[in-house]
């Protein structure tokens, strides 16, 4: 049986930690960079960065369906910024942000 990877509590369980692809400490030092708050406990970083990858999970899953109805095998810049202006949850959040140089073609 192979060994699971990260790291487990004293009762064996994995912790929320084990399942974030994205850098709580990279987030942590985004945090206070941008000086929201005077202080800050440990919960914030690891939800900022659970909500990333959600959200880049979301996103990259679009791409995916948008690259299978165009018939591409590879998931483009193009195809990013036509998924999230497909979303109407998207399409409003990111407004007029340019995500690839390369003007897309809206079908």
């Amino acid at each position: 049986m192979p060994r699971k990877r990260g790291r487990q509590t004293s009762s064996g369980r994995h912790t929320a930690l084990d399942e974030l692809s994205f850098s709580v400490s990279h987030m942590e030092c985004f945090l206070w960079e941008g000086h929201y708050a005077q202080r800050l406990s440990s919960s914030p970083p690891i939800f900022l960065a659970a909500i990333m990858q959600h959200l880049t999970a979301k996103v990259l899953e679009l791409a995916g369906n948008e690259a299978q109805n165009s018939s591409q095998r590879h998931i483009t810049p193009e195809l990013v910024g036509m998924a999230v202006h497909h979303n109407a949850l998207f399409s409003g959040s990111f407004g007029m942000t340019t995500i690839s140089l390369v003007a897309p073609a809206w079908h």
